[in-house]
């Protein structure tokens, strides 16, 4: 949860008693209103978004880093972590999504009668052996180039091992580690504090960036089909997930991540970059600390429902572009393949579109036409990327708090059958 700011400060006192997200709805309205009048080059109001993507990007490496390795280290044999069903919900979820996005595709079939330029200076993996070789290759890598560089894949795996080596270290030990994943919080918790002026600056960005929102009107047909299929998922088949988990209103849940998680995620762009904020929501909804700090960052790694949709989507407009016949198997291996790249998608702006021709590829698409589609997916980005974002780090929250109250559902009814036996 933030912390408020110190109350005895008049502003401080007024920001406090105004709500977060509104505080941030406030920062939207107005950089939309600045962006109309005051439109010019020169404007330093994009530097605050710039400046907060920047520092959501600095400090979520290195808490990546030191809260898995204080989550392990700290847990002790026989603590239950829900580390199995999470990852469960998360790949039974991009299953579903996939499958979701290509009845949609489909139904509403989509295509693209004038293709965009080919994208330059872009080298797409070539099939899903180079996916697979490529998320090894990241993984062993020098822990401080993985800390500098982002690689979230490498910095899992170095606080695990770290982690587990702490286990058997001091209790004083243990209790450094303990702080300083602590104090970096505070850190993130300041940083967060600034969304308000970062969203500001980011929607001013959006609206004056040449061509501005017009770039997105040849493409409204694959822009909607994208969209509802990405509002289907958080708005039907997540709640679906959920109440089958838990048995509860999974609503409530639903729309908190959407207010909390979803919406920053949506300007920021950026999976890594939400990191923090997607943290701090877990400890508002007070669930287990050494639980969250680790499937967060793992889901930001392999929870990616809106890129599987991307990929899907955009792959059968090229395909219903070519009229290329389509049979069941070839579609349902295209879903497979989908939420196997999906995982290895990057958590930063665009990574989905990337893996867009290792899918075509699956239909005989050539590198050339399936780059034009990449090209495609880059205009339409500014709302297909952002809301995949905030899907897939929104839903980060959701399965790891419907584990939890899973697992707090079960532990009720086991305790209420051993009453009644006793």
């Amino acid at each position: 949860m933030l912390e408020p700011i110190n109350p005895r400060a008049p502003l401080a006192h007024a920001l406090n008693r105004v709500p977060f997200i509104l505080q941030i709805v406030i920062g939207l309205i107005v950089g939309i209103i600045l962006a109309f009048v005051m439109p010019g080059d020169k404007s330093v109001i994009p530097t605050f978004g710039t400046l907060f993507v920047k520092a959501l990007k600095a400090v979520a490496p290195i808490l990546v880093f030191v809260l898995v390795s204080a989550a392990i280290a700290r847990h002790r044999k026989g603590t239950q972590t829900n580390m199995k069903p999470i990852i469960a919900l998360y790949f039974i979820s991009m299953v579903l999504s996939a499958t979701f996005a290509l009845l949609m595709s489909k139904a509403f079939p989509s295509t693209f009668p004038v293709l965009a330029n080919a994208a330059e200076g872009v080298t797409p993996p070539q099939g899903i052996s180079e996916v697979l070789l490529n998320f090894i290759n990241q993984a062993i890598d020098n822990p401080i180039t993985a800390l500098m560089n982002g690689n979230y894949i490498a910095i899992l795996i170095w606080a695990i091992a770290l982690g587990l080596m702490f286990r058997a270290a001091q209790d004083n030990t243990k209790r450094v580690l303990e702080d300083l994943a602590q104090s970096i919080s505070g850190v993130v918790r300041m940083v967060i504090r600034f969304a308000p002026l970062g969203v500001m600056g980011l929607v001013y960005s959006s609206c004056t960036a040449e061509g501005g929102f017009s770039n997105l009107l040849g493409y409204v047909h694959v822009i909607v089909v994208l969209l509802g299929t990405m509002f289907g998922i958080a708005l039907i088949l997540n709640p679906l997930i959920v109440f089958i988990a838990t048995r509860e209103n999974p609503y409530p849940l639903i729309f908190t991540s959407i207010t909390k998680s979803a919406i920053t995620a949506f300007f920021t762009r950026s999976s890594a970059a939400n990191l923090p904020v997607n943290l701090a929501l877990c400890e508002e909804l007070k669930l287990p600390k050494e639980t969250y700090t680790i499937s967060i960052p793992l889901g930001c790694t392999i929870n990616m429902s809106g890129a599987a949709v991307t990929i899907v989507i955009l792959t059968m407009g090229a395909v219903n572009t070519l009229g290329i016949e389509v049979d069941f198997a070839s579609a349902l291996l295209m879903c497979i393949a989908s939420v196997l790249c999906a995982c290895g998608a990057s958590g930063v702006a665009g990574g989905s579109l990337m893996l867009i021709p290792l899918a075509c590829s699956i239909f005989g698409i050539g590198n050339d036409i399936a780059m034009q589609v990449v090209g495609i997916g880059f205009i339409i980005g500014v709302l297909q990327d952002s809301t995949e974002t905030a899907l897939n780090s929104s839903s980060d929250v959701v399965f790891t708090a419907a584990a939890c109250r899973r697992a707090q559902r079960l532990e009720k009814l086991r305790q209420e059958r051993s009453a009644q036996h006793a």
